[in-house]
């Protein structure tokens, strides 16, 4: 079986948070100059992205997008904190110190998993060091924040019609595309019963552990929202046989 990357709360590989600063960097809100008080550097270059398979791409893209989604409140933890701005740390770094300042966060301020399988990124291992270093000054400023704006938590911070939106897809069912290039339909019928999932006849019948394929395509699979944390760690989309689509 092949290694895939874990999501947990224990934080990522060193590569999943480099990947995920350059797409950060990216797509990061451009202040105006007068409210620009976090610098991210020169974002004028293509980022190149090396992921290790889809998994790892999956959660590098979900860090960079939290990350966008809370951008303002990262920042303003940065400054209140005086974490930032920090003479060791450049601009092009920034993305990074970001992306890392929300892992650490919803990691409840805690230590990050040490990962063996791949080789330390020196930047990764630097800036992850000087947040962990200055939790208690974040952990406060966070606080601060929170009850600046009387949030009970940072999903506060979204602004409602995110939220909203973001409640209606998590409830909706999700395709996924068989790669017949690798994998045969009876192959990945098989491989899913026995993991204990039951194909049921159409999306009304869905009950936790089942499926149906869609009634147009049959190259594509449907499951119900609740299972689509625990699919996506199976084997199947670490080796690109099923496509999350």
């Amino acid at each position: 079986k092949r290694t895939v990357t874990l999501i947990d709360k224990d934080g990522y590989p060193d590569s999943v948070y480099m990947n995920a600063a350059k797409i950060f960097q990216g797509i990061h809100t451009e202040k105006s100059k007068d409210r620009m008080l976090v610098r991210y550097g020169n974002n004028s270059e293509s980022p190149v992205l090396a992921f290790q398979d889809e998994h790892s791409r999956r959660v590098s893209y979900e860090l960079a997008f939290s990350a966008l989604k809370y951008q303002d409140l990262l920042e303003e933890i940065l400054l209140d904190s005086g974490v930032y701005p920090c003479q060791s740390i450049p601009d092009e770094l920034t993305s990074l110190l970001v992306v890392m300042l929300y892992d650490l966060q919803d990691r409840k301020f805690e230590a990050r998993k040490i990962f063996d399988e791949e080789e330390p990124v020196e930047e990764v291992q630097e800036i992850g060091h000087y947040l962990y270093s200055c939790k208690t000054k974040l952990a406060a400023a966070l606080a601060r924040c929170r009850i600046k704006y009387d949030a009970l938590s940072i999903e506060h911070f979204v602004p409602e019609t995110i939220w909203k939106q973001e409640q209606r897809v998590s409830a909706l069912p999700f395709c996924v595309w068989i790669n017949t290039f690798k994998i045969s339909l009876e192959d990945v019928i098989r491989d899913l019963e026995t993991k204990g999932l039951t194909k049921v006849e159409s999306v009304s019948d869905f009950d936790h552990y089942t499926y149906a394929m869609d009634q147009h395509c049959h190259d594509v699979l449907v499951f119900p929202s609740s299972l689509k944390e625990e699919l996506l760690n199976l084997d199947l989309f670490a080796d690109c046989k099923l496509l999350l689509q």
